[in-house]
């Protein structure tokens, strides 16, 4: 009788699990937003990263992340400063011998003579550039708009003579332009476009972006630009007639975040974190982080890398803990269903050997 009863009230629950599971299977089948995953608040990105640092931001892991950025070429000194920053904030400091590789790095790239002649390079080539000297030698002519409509010149004229065309240079050049006010599909202004396309030109320039930007980039110039038409633009006007502007949306986004993770902190941190935003996620990401953490996020980023990083952005929603929850009820009930099945099968078997035996 006990085990009829217990067969039956597994089986109950069986079924209640399965319906659980099932309603949920459906409701993500019927409303494609509802995902397992949502963007954490500013207060939880912060608690977050707080909680992965007394993991992994150990006196030995910063030092290493340290003496590991002093072997760079050029050296990074916005991540230095800021894993220096991230060892005083936690109270971790750093090691005698690696102070002073600190301070001997920084009076042989700050000297006098070491500016002036590295501060020409970076001029030339951004290539050159170290992050410290980004600003003062190369930003002044790489973030105005005078280069804008050169670019798609430049373009036009490779196009034409049947050459290579920088795609990229090409399509951050129309954005940064704002060529019409269909560009901005974001609802963020003009200004705040040519900022961030401004930002992601000066990166390509430096080698910065990551592949996944570049085609991003590339296939929305491909998609969206009439090419035969483009020799011919020498205005505003005339270029706006060679684009389909829904195309530059994805890019768009992306730019537009890129310029709140600007805001947030600065242009040289902007422009460090670059190679980490592969699509317009992973810049939506990074300016809410930039929004929690401000200053705080370089150093916290140095020290967790990409992957954990991006996840502290995230949260697992009510619905993913309920689909969860679901499956393992209905997994546990099945196994108990299926472990009280063999039970009953081994004492039975068990009962007619006992009568066989008699």
């Amino acid at each position: 009788m006990w085990r009829g009863l217990a067969r039956v009230g597994l089986l109950t629950v069986l079924a209640g699990s399965l319906a659980g599971t099932g309603l949920t299977a459906a409701r993500i089948a019927a409303n494609p937003g509802l995902a397992a995953l949502r963007e954490a608040t500013a207060a939880e990105i912060v608690a977050a990263t707080d909680q992965l640092l007394l993991t992994y931001a150990t006196p030995q892991a910063i030092e290493a992340k340290v003496l590991e950025r002093l072997n760079d070429a050029p050296r990074n000194w916005v991540a230095l400063d800021a894993l220096v920053a991230l060892s005083e904030e936690l109270s971790r400091p750093l090691g005698t011998a690696t102070k002073q590789s600190l301070d001997d790095a920084r009076a042989t790239d700050f000297g006098l003579l070491a500016q002036v002649s590295s501060c020409a390079a970076c001029a030339y080539d951004a290539a050159q550039c170290s992050m410290s000297q980004l600003m003062m030698c190369q930003a002044p002519v790489a973030l105005s708009p005078v280069g804008d409509l050169a670019g798609v010149a430049r373009a036009g004229v490779a196009y034409a003579g049947g050459h290579q065309v920088d795609t990229l240079d090409l399509g951050l050049s129309i954005v940064g332009l704002g060529a019409t006010v269909a560009v901005v599909v974001t609802g963020g202004s003009s200004v705040v476009v040519k900022a961030g396309a401004g930002l992601a030109k000066l990166a390509h320039r430096m080698g910065r972006l990551s592949p996944q930007l570049v085609r991003m980039a590339s296939d929305s110039v491909r998609a969206g630009v009439n090419w035969t038409a483009l020799p011919a633009v020498r205005s505003l006007d005339d270029l706006t007639a060679t684009l389909r502007v829904d195309a530059f949306a994805p890019l768009t986004n992306t730019l537009v975040d890129l310029n709140r993770f600007r805001t947030a902190t600065d242009a040289t941190a902007a422009l460090h974190i670059l190679p980490w935003i592969d699509d317009a996620a992973d810049a939506r990401k990074l300016a809410n982080a930039a929004e929690a953490l401000g200053p705080r996020l370089i150093g916290r980023a140095e020290a967790l890398g990409k992957t954990r990083f991006m996840r502290a952005t995230l949260r697992i929603t009510n619905l993913a803990y309920g689909a969860a929850t679901s499956l393992i009820t209905l997994m546990t009930s099945l196994a108990l269903l299926i472990g009280h099945s063999i039970q009953n099968l081994l004492l039975q078997r068990l009962k007619s050997a006992v009568r066989q035996t008699g």
